[in-house]
């Protein structure tokens, strides 16, 4: 895995490339990165404050600006937010990058900058069916399933996992995958039903969704390359 300066380097760029991007505006870590405790798993949390005149031109330079940093694979939207007047949440991958460096990009409008719940109850900002994918969620759902077993935490990723399924309306059942993977062999680096049960919610997410095949792909190698629940 790539270094924690290497990180930290990544984070500082997007700020840069972000700032630039929309005069006027700030950013600032958030999360892990800010707080000092990341661990090799740690995502990159960012808020971006903008002008509130400049909010929808803001955003509709983010993508470019980000390019300039690194290509960028997919930006996926919150769908909490799909519909804010003045936040939005962007989940963004880019090229080259560990998956486990999932650029997690909060923007606000300045007059809302100091309010976390901004719209996080209102149904007006949500999404309507049909407005995002359900599959593209599912699969982060299985990299995140990934990570919570890299840092021994089961149980999180049992949920992950859960909620990944339900939310493709795939029939899940603890320990089919690892039944269906086995056949004789033991898998090496996750437990074998971890493996398996992300392999298997990774697929699913991509039979429904055909252009997610080459990251569902990826997620398979990173459940099989990262870590094991001690017993």
């Amino acid at each position: 895995m790539a270094s924690e300066t290497e990180r930290q380097a990544l984070a500082d760029e997007v700020r840069t490339a972000l700032e630039r991007a929309c005069p006027g505006s700030r950013t600032r870590l958030l999360g892990s990165l800010a707080a000092g405790t990341a661990d090799d798993y740690s995502d990159l949390d960012v808020e971006w404050v903008v002008p509130d005149r400049e909010f929808a031109a803001c955003l509709a330079r983010a993508e470019s600006a980000l390019e300039r940093v690194r290509p960028v694979a997919a930006v996926r939207r919150d769908p909490a937010f799909l519909h804010s007047d003045r936040r939005r949440l962007l989940f963004v991958r880019f090229t080259g990058v560990s998956l486990f460096w999932r650029l997690d990009l909060d923007v606000r409008a300045e007059s809302v900058a100091h309010d976390a719940d901004y719209d996080r109850d209102n149904p007006g900002a949500r999404a309507r069916e049909g407005e995002w994918s359900r599959p593209a969620s599912a699969l982060a759902n299985a990299i995140g399933a990934v990570k919570a077993v890299a840092r021994q935490r089961p149980d999180e990723a049992r949920g992950l996992l859960d909620r990944g399924f339900a939310r493709i309306g795939v029939p899940y059942e603890v320990g089919a995958g690892a039944d269906a993977r086995r056949g004789g062999e033991e898998a090496t680096a996750l437990e074998p039903d971890w493996a398996a049960e992300v392999g298997r919610l990774a697929r699913a997410a991509a039979r429904q969704e055909p252009e997610l095949r080459p990251l569902a792909e990826q997620a398979v190698r990173l459940a099989e390359e990262h870590g094991r629940v001690d017993r």
